[in-house]
């Protein structure tokens, strides 16, 4: 009975690993983090809840600007209720190459790898939810699909249970026709 347990328990574990992002290592075009966000990008997203129901859809104007290893990014939310947020991050890229960030909103330090087209952020948001605050755990991916659009998928946790997803459509203005 405890070898099966075991067994068991290991099989739960490795499925919760989730992919490596240098299985992307040689996936073009390879994403630059500070030359793709450079200026204004507008974003278009939704939350969906676990079981699939689009709950909110919003709008991000996002402006970056930085240098030298590091890059502001001031994200200017407006939602489908017409309520609006603004989020502020700060990035550094550390001498590995990794990328760590810095929100009002963000407990802690938010990590990210980059490799070829992907990018994987982690990192623990401060969601207030009727007069509370949640901490939600986030593993979010970001893949560039051509030099003006990138697509974001998020999975969004409490206590190792998945609660929603958010999903993004980047588009950097620069790129507009």
């Amino acid at each position: 009975m405890k070898k099966l347990l075991s067994a068991l328990l290991l099989a739960l574990l490795a499925g919760c690993a989730g992919p490596d992002v240098q299985q992307y290592k040689a996936q073009q075009p390879v994403l630059d983090l500070a030359a793709y966000f450079h200026g204004t990008t507008d974003a278009w997203g939704m939350f969906q809840r676990r079981g699939g129901t689009v709950e909110k859809r919003f709008h991000v104007v996002i402006t970056g600007t930085g240098g030298d290893g590091t890059l502001t990014l001031d994200e200017q939310f407006q939602y489908d209720d017409g309520s609006t947020q603004r989020r502020v991050w700060h990035l550094t890229r550390g001498a590995d190459g990794r990328w760590r960030g810095r929100a009002d909103d963000v407990k802690g330090e938010a990590l990210g790898e980059l490799a070829g087209n992907a990018l994987r952020w982690q990192y623990t948001l401060l969601l207030p939810v009727g007069g509370s605050t949640y901490e939600m755990a986030f593993d979010d991916w970001m893949f560039l699909i051509d030099d003006c659009t990138m697509i974001n998928r998020a999975s969004m946790a409490k206590f190792g249970v998945e609660l929603g997803q958010v999903t993004l459509m980047f588009r950097r203005r620069a790129c507009a026709r």
